[in-house]
């Protein structure tokens, strides 16, 4: 039994170092052919409209009642400790700015996007269409690698300060209406007490997000097995990893922008 367990193990743990091993082959060769070659501009954008403006509504709604909820259990609970609805617009903002605008926004966009590139770049591998690009002379990385790669790094950014303004925004429309707290009291309180450094603290998360969630929807895309079923498993594992990742993330980088300063 002690035998089995062992051996079950040290297959596992060669299994997970041969796909780091080539995950970490992938990384590099993205880097080389970043630096190497001019990237296809056209592509780039491809992607990054059905990255950034397909995932926009979707990413609204989702940041717009997280505020929205955000303010309303704030002030239920600031009129039980102090009897006002104190705070809720720096409660809200905090929240919203640091944490859940880029995880929330992180999380839509792998579900909905990392999905969708894993199962692309699946089906080209088992239909044998990524071996048709090396024999008509292109490169694979290059044509899709490094177009999706850019556009993630560029679009969740961007929609997580999209996100930022709409939760704020939910978030005030529940103060005001439902707390009667007025506007001036509200953004007031979120512009004393917010400072530059909160904002970069979740909007540089996101950079490390986006490259992580390229890589895990690229990397299983090209290994996955072949049929149908291979492709549906890899999209699953991909959507899971990423997610399950975001939130691993999110706790080292809060601790080392904290160590540094950045809180």
């Amino acid at each position: 039994m002690r035998h089995y367990i062992a051996e079950n193990v040290g297959r596992r743990a060669l299994s997970l170092a041969g796909k780091l091993g080539a995950a970490a082959l992938m990384i590099k060769s993205i880097l080389v052919w970043t630096f190497k070659a001019r990237p296809e501009a056209r592509e780039i954008v491809k992607q990054s409209m059905r990255i950034g403006v397909d995932s926009l509504s979707v990413t609204i709604l989702t940041s717009f009642f997280t505020g929205m909820v955000l303010a309303l259990q704030m002030g239920y609970t600031s009129k039980n400790l102090f009897n006002e609805p104190l705070y809720i617009g720096t409660m809200v903002a905090f929240s919203l700015v640091k944490e859940l605008a880029p995880v929330l926004t992180s999380i839509v966009v792998a579900g909905r996007v990392g999905a969708a590139v894993t199962a692309e770049i699946g089906t080209m591998r088992v239909t044998e269409q990524i071996d048709a690009l090396y024999t008509l002379g292109t490169n694979p990385t290059r044509y899709l690698l490094i177009p999706r790669y850019i556009a993630f790094m560029l679009t969740i950014p961007l929609l997580t300060v999209f996100a930022d303004f709409l939760g704020i925004f939910g978030g005030f429309l529940v103060s005001n209406i439902k707390f009667n707290v007025p506007s001036s009291v509200y953004w007031n309180d979120i512009f004393t007490f917010m400072e530059i450094k909160n904002f970069m603290h979740g909007f540089l998360k996101t950079f490390a997000f986006a490259f992580m969630i390229a890589t895990v929807s690229c990397y299983k895309g090209l290994t996955c097995e072949e049929g149908a079923e291979g492709v549906g498993k890899a999209t699953t594992q991909a959507v899971v990893l990423s997610m399950v990742l975001v939130m691993v993330l999110d706790y080292f980088i809060s601790a080392l922008l904290v160590a540094v300063g950045i809180i």
